[in-house]
C-alpha cells in the first residue's frame, strides 16, 4: 500500500492527469451506451423476459451497483492506473492480481474487437443506405462457428471497416488521454441525444396491449419468460453494463482522484440504469418483444411506429455508430492501463511500462493492445466472446468486493476518502448478486474461461513470479 501511496504521487513519471469529473463521468456513459441499448435489450426481451427486460436492468444494476461502491472506495483510496488488477495486489498478493488481470484481458481487449465487428455492420447499413456499398467480403470474418459449434469459412477476406475503427482509436490513444477524452466527450453528447429522441417522441407510439402481461407467463422452462426469465435476461444483458469500470482505470490521469473517482463511476453507472429502462420500456411499449430478436431492435421498433418516426432512423444508425465507437474507445484505453500497471510491477514485459516523451501516454501498450484488437475484429470468430467478457467481468467484480473485506479488517486505519456505505452488507450483496448472475451464463463459457486461466498461470510461473517486483 505505501508503495501505491507512492507512485500515486509521482507525477513526474507517471501518467498526465488531465481528467476532471465529468470526463470521467463521460468515459463511464462511453463505455457502457454501446452493444447493450442498440442490440441486446431485444434480444433479451424477445428471448427470456419480455417487456419485463426493464427489470432485468435493474437486477443487473443492482450487482453493478454494489460492485461499484467497493470500486468506488479502492479507486479513491488508490489511484492508480490498474483497477481491479491493482486493488487485488494490494489485498490478496500478487498471485491473486495476476489472475485478475488476466481475466481483465477478456473484458478489454476482447470487447474492443467485439464490439468493433458491431461497429461494422452499423457502418456498412447505413453506407448502403446512402448508396455506398461494401462488398460483404470486406466487411465480415473469414471464419465463423455455425449451430453446431463447427468452424465454417465463410467465403470473407477480412473485416475491414472494424480493423479501421480500431486504428483510428488507437492513433488517438497514442496521441494522448485529454484528446481521446474529448473526442469521447462529443461522441457522448451525439448518442444520448438520439436516445433522448427516441425515448420522447417513441413515447408517443407506445401501446399498452404490448405491456400486457408485463412478465409473461414461463413456458416451463427455467430461464425461458416468468421470473427466472428476467434472471436470465439480466445475465445476458450484464454485457450491457461492462465498462462502467473502466473508469477505474483512469484514476491515476484524474485530476482529484480522491474526490471524482466515486463521481465518475456511480454516477455514470446511474445515468445508464435510467437511459436503459426508459428505452427498454419504449421499445417494448411500441413492438411486440417477440419481434425484437434483431440486432437492430430500437430499427424494429421504429418501423412499427409507422411514418411518424421515419425520419428517426438515420439519427438512430449514426447514434449507434457514435456510440458503439465510445465503447471501443474506452475498452482499449482500459487494456493499455492493465498492461501498464502489470508491466510496472514486472509481472509482464517492461515495454508495456514505457511513458510516450511527448505525449504522455502507455505507447508501446497502446501499439501492442491496438494491434491485437485489430487482427481479431478483422479474422475471428468472436460470437462466444460476449458470454466470455461477461465472466471475466464478474470475476473482477467479486474479487474487488472480497478486496474491500479483507482491506477493511486488516488495515481498519487507512485513509478512505469515499467509503463503501452498509459495511460489510454491501460487499457480500456484490459477491453475492455478481455470483448469481454468473450463474445464469453459458456452461460453454466457464470451460474456455478456465482454459484462458490455466494460459495465464503459465506465463505467470514462467516469467511474471520470477520478474516481480513486489
Amino acid at each position: 500500500m505505501d508503495v501505491l501511496m507512492q507512485e500515486a504521487g509521482d507525477s513526474a513519471h507517471g501518467l498526465k492527469r488531465t481528467l476532471g469529473k465529468i470526463n470521467l463521468i463521460a468515459l463511464g456513459i462511453g463505455a457502457v451506451i454501446g452493444a447493450g441499448i442498440f442490440v441486446l435489450t431485444g434480444q433479451a426481451a424477445a428471448q427470456y423476459s419480455g417487456p419485463a427486460v426493464a427489470l432485468s436492468f435493474v437486477v443487473s444494476a443492482f450487482a453493478c451497483g454494489f460492485a461499484g461502491l467497493c470500486y468506488a472506495e479502492f479507486a479513491a483510496m488508490i489511484p492508480i492506473a490498474g483497477s481491479a488488477y491493482t486493488y487485488a495486489y494490494a489485498t490478496m498478493g500478487r498471485g491473486v492480481a495476476w489472475i485478475i488481470g488476466w481475466a481483465l484481458i477478456l473484458e478489454y481487449l476482447f470487447a474492443g474487437s467485439t464490439v468493433a465487428v458491431g461497429w461494422s455492420g452499423y457502418v456498412v447499413n447505413f453506407l448502403d443506405s446512402i448508396g455506398m456499398h461494401i462488398p460483404p467480403e470486406l466487411a465480415n470474418a473469414p471464419y465463423t462457428f455455425d449451430a453446431a459449434g463447427n468452424l465454417i469459412a465463410t467465403g470473407a477476406v477480412l473485416n475491414l471497416p472494424a480493423m479501421f475503427i480500431i486504428t483510428v482509436i488507437t492513433v488517438l490513444l497514442f496521441r494522448g488521454i485529454k484528446e481521446s477524452a474529448t473526442f469521447n466527450n462529443i461522441i457522448v453528447v451525439i448518442k444520448l441525444t438520439v436516445v433522448f429522441l427516441f425515448v420522447v417522441f417513441g413515447w408517443q407510439y407506445i401501446t399498452a396491449e404490448h405491456w400486457t402481461p408485463f412478465i409473461p407467463e414461463n413456458t416451463g422452462t427455467f430461464g425461458q419468460f416468468g421470473v427466472s426469465g428476467i434472471l436470465r435476461a439480466s445475465a445476458v444483458i450484464f454485457f450491457a453494463y461492462i465498462g462502467f469500470d473502466a473508469v477505474s482505470t483512469a484514476a491515476q490521469e484524474a485530476k482529484n482522484p480522491q474526490k471524482d473517482m466515486p463521481w465518475g463511476i456511480l454516477g455514470s453507472l446511474a445515468i445508464c440504469t435510467v437511459v436503459y429502462i426508459l428505452v427498454s420500456l419504449v421499445m417494448t411499449g411500441i413492438a411486440p418483444y417477440t419481434e425484437l430478436n434483431t440486432a437492430a431492435p430500437i430499427a424494429v421498433a421504429i418501423d412499427k411506429a409507422g411514418a411518424g418516426l421515419q425520419w428517426l432512423s438515420p439519427f438512430i444508425k449514426i447514434g449507434a455508430i457514435a456510440g458503439l465507437t465510445s465503447v471501443i474507445l474506452v475498452m482499449l484505453m482500459g487494456q493499455t492501463r492493465i498492461f501498464f500497471s502489470m508491466a510496472k510491477d514486472g509481472l509482464i514485459f517492461t515495454p508495456f511500462s514505457k511513458i510516450h516523451s511527448e505525449f504522455g501516454t502507455p505507447y508501446f501498450s497502446t501499439v501492442i493492445t491496438g494491434a491485437i484488437a485489430m487482427i481479431a475484429s478483422g479474422l475471428l470468430p468472436i460470437s462466444v466472446l460476449g458470454e466470455l467478457v461477461s465472466i471475466g467481468t464478474l470475476l473482477a467484480f467479486i474479487i474487488v468486493c472480497i478486496g474491500v473485506l479483507i482491506l477493511r479488517y486488516k488495515q481498519p486505519d487507512l485513509k478512505r476518502p469515499f467509503k463503501t456505505p452498509l459495511f460489510p452488507l454491501t460487499p457480500i450483496l456484490g459477491i453475492v448478486c455478481c455470483s448469481a448472475v454468473m450463474f445464469f451464463l453459458n456452461p460453454l463459457t466457464f470451460m474456455i474461461c478456465g482454459a484462458w486461466l490455466v494460459i495465464g498461470v503459465v506465463i505467470y510461473f514462467a516469467y511474471g513470479q520470477k520478474h516481480a517486483k513486489y
